[in-house]
């Protein structure tokens, strides 16, 4: 059983500053790569930014410059330090770990999300 919990959503307004966490628990060998992505209302979910164990990192290009993705691996912890927000960054922020078990299979993992709300 492995269980993904986000925290540090909430509400700023536009040109403020947000920073997500999300920690992996539960029988875990090792977790692969780390993500966040989002899904506003009526649209489907996208890619935020996605992390390797090693620190390779990948954002989506709107994300590029105002996002930062980092992972403590002792801690099986992703974080996402959002900068500069925009309304239109308004979302729930979903976090996904690509686990590996003691079975030495790989599962993919999603938390229930943390809304951010961004005011004009």
């Amino acid at each position: 059983q492995v269980q993904v919990v986000e925290s540090g959503g909430g509400l700023v307004q536009a040109g403020g500053s947000l920073r997500l966490s999300c920690a992996a628990s539960g029988n875990i060998f090792s977790i692969n790569r780390m993500g966040w992505y989002r899904q506003a209302p009526g649209k489907q979910r996208e890619l935020v930014a996605t992390i390797t164990s090693g620190g390779s990192t990948d954002y989506a290009d709107s994300m590029k410059g105002r996002f930062t993705i980092s992972r403590d691996n002792a801690k099986n912890t992703v974080y996402l330090q959002m900068n500069s927000l925009k309304p239109e960054d308004t979302a729930v922020y979903y976090c996904n770990a690509l686990v590996v078990l003691f079975t030495k299979y790989e599962y993919s993992y999603w938390g229930q999300g943390t809304q951010v709300t961004v005011s004009s």
